[in-house]
This record gives C-alpha cells, structure tokens and sequence, in this order.
C-alpha cells in the first residue's frame, strides 16, 4: 500500500519586505517536472522585471531541483527546497521572485529571506496530508441518518454528498485503514442491517 504524503491542494502566494527588498512567494501543486517547469515559466513571464526569480520544487517521484537564479550560490534555491524538504511536502513548486531594494543583505540575510518566503507560502496554502482512501456508498433509512453521519464524523470520513430520495443515499471518502473499525461501528449501531460499498480507491486528504 502507498504512503500517506503531505502536499498543498490549491496555488497561493505571500510577500514581505526585508531592508527594501521586496520577496513574493508563489506555490502550487504540480505532479511532473513539466508542471513544475510550467508553473516557474508562469511567474517568470509575470514578474520579468524582477532582479530574481528562485524556483524550487520536489515531487513524490523524487525529483527535487532548484536554482538560484543569479543569487550568491547556495543563498537562494536551495534554502527554498531545504524548507520544502523539512516540511515533508512532496509534488509542491515554489518560486521566491525578489525585487532588489538597494540594501545587501549578506548571504546570511539572504538565506533567512528565502526560507522565510518559502514557509510563507506554504503557510499560505494550507499544508494538507493525503492518504490512500476508499471511495465509499452507504444507503440508510432516514431513521438512521443522523447517527450514522455522526459515525462517519467520528471515523474521519468526507461526504462528498447525499442523496435524498427514498434512503438517503451517502457518497464519502474513508482512509483505508479506517475501514475495518468504522465496519463493525456500523454493525453494531445497525444490527448488521446496513453495509458500505466500495466504489473506487483515491488518495484524499485526511
């Protein structure tokens, strides 16, 4: 079975202003060196005035680049992915653009500004965990819908929705290891009346 893994679900940006020199922060979700390649692209045709524009990016396939884009060598790239290393994030880009303010900032000073700008934006995305979940369907009486949602809840189960008709039909999402406890939960709340099936696998998050 795959491994949970942390990741973002949606792009977000952040910015601050450090000795007059102004860091933007962009990240997005990418699954493949040419999302990742794209996604640089992007912000570089958008910020093509900026003195920088530091990329870097790791995937869940292990592929993990960066650059420094014309900063002091180790001062920029790889501070970013350092902090994308140490948050556990995998299929996660980020680009630091860096419009210069007139003031040095040492290489010290420029390796706290991009990981600073870095943690930023993930902070700024919401960093979520997905793990391997089943996609799930469970028909009950209205009789048993409220205590049954309220079982879902307690298993960590997302509904996707709910189908109001002659049952209400429910359409969630479980992590597998989840399954066997939330089962016999079931069982024992519906006498064995009513039983999930399965209808897909997914990662999701959790």
């Amino acid at each position: 079975m795959e491994k949970p893994y942390k990741t973002i679900l949606e792009p977000a940006e952040d910015e601050f202003v450090e000795k007059k020199s102004r860091f933007i922060a962009y990240t997005s979700p990418v699954h493949t060196v040419e999302e990742a390649n794209a996604f640089i692209a992007g912000i570089r045709q958008r910020h093509w005035d900026a003195t920088h524009n530091v990329p870097a990016f790791v995937l869940r396939s292990g592929v993990q680049r960066s650059s420094d884009d014309g900063e002091p060598g180790g001062t920029a790239g790889m501070p970013v992915l350092d902090v994308l290393l140490k948050s556990g994030v995998q299929d996660v880009c980020v680009v630091v653009t860096r419009y210069f303010g007139g003031i040095l900032l040492g290489a010290g000073g420029l390796v706290r500004a991009y990981s600073h700008a870095c943690s930023l934006a993930l902070e700024a995305a919401g960093v979520v965990t997905m793990a391997p979940c089943a996609a799930m369907e469970l028909t009950v009486d209205y009789s048993y819908y409220e205590r049954v949602n309220n079982l879902l809840a307690d298993h960590g189960a997302r509904v996707q929705n709910a189908d109001f008709g002659a049952a209400v039909t429910l359409a969630y999402t479980m992590e597998i290891t989840r399954l066997p406890a939330f089962a016999a939960a079931l069982t024992e709340l519906s006498g064995g009346k009513y039983a999930p099936t399965q209808t897909g696998s997914l990662f999701a998050p959790v």
